[in-house]
């Protein structure tokens, strides 16, 4: 007798469950909450979504000057230090130089610049290969628990290993949803 593929699903994770295994689900997005450093009005979020082989980064973020401003992700989730230090410096899972995010060379969270309007108003959709960063459970390149952070200069894509992208705005956890 023949068994339907529910049944068969449902006897599976009971056998695992009885065995003591524990199945995690695969994390497919994440997301951070930017808040501003001290003495800042930086906020507003980036959204991570993961999906065939590419990791989408959506970010809304307010409260900025007009112009360019930094946009990385840093190798630490610890926003405890008034001025966003605790985050650590860019998360570079590849050993890369820093760089344009558009380029094959550049840390894994260069992800560029936002560019605020003349409100202050800035968001930035990108898109890059989970061979660069993932949201990955036990990858190296896994983003989960890192900082996010909003610089107050343009990164010059030149300067190692920061891009001269001046203080940190706002700050912010990579959690998995």
């Amino acid at each position: 007798m023949r068994f339907p593929t529910i049944c068969r699903r449902m006897a599976v994770g009971i056998a695992l469950a009885a065995a003591g295994t524990v199945v995690h689900a695969a994390v497919t997005s994440a997301e951070a909450e930017l808040k501003p450093t001290q003495g800042n009005a930086a906020n507003g979020w980036v959204k991570f979504t993961q999906q065939d082989g590419q990791l989408q980064i959506d970010a809304d973020v307010k409260g900025l000057t007009p112009g360019a401003h930094g946009f990385h992700l840093h190798e630490k989730g610890d926003c405890s230090a008034p001025d966003g230090t605790s985050a650590g410096g860019h998360f570079n899972p590849g050993g890369q130089q820093h760089g344009d995010p558009a380029h094959a060379m550049h840390h894994g969270g260069d992800f560029g610049n936002l560019n605020a309007d003349a409100s202050g108003h800035a968001t930035l959709h990108l898109s890059v290969p989970t061979s660069q960063i993932s949201l990955d459970s036990g990858a190296a390149n896994n983003i989960v628990g890192r900082g996010m952070i909003v610089h107050a200069d343009l990164d010059d894509f030149v300067t190692q290993p920061t891009g001269n992208a001046g203080k940190r705005l706002a700050c912010g956890v990579v959690i998995a949803k």
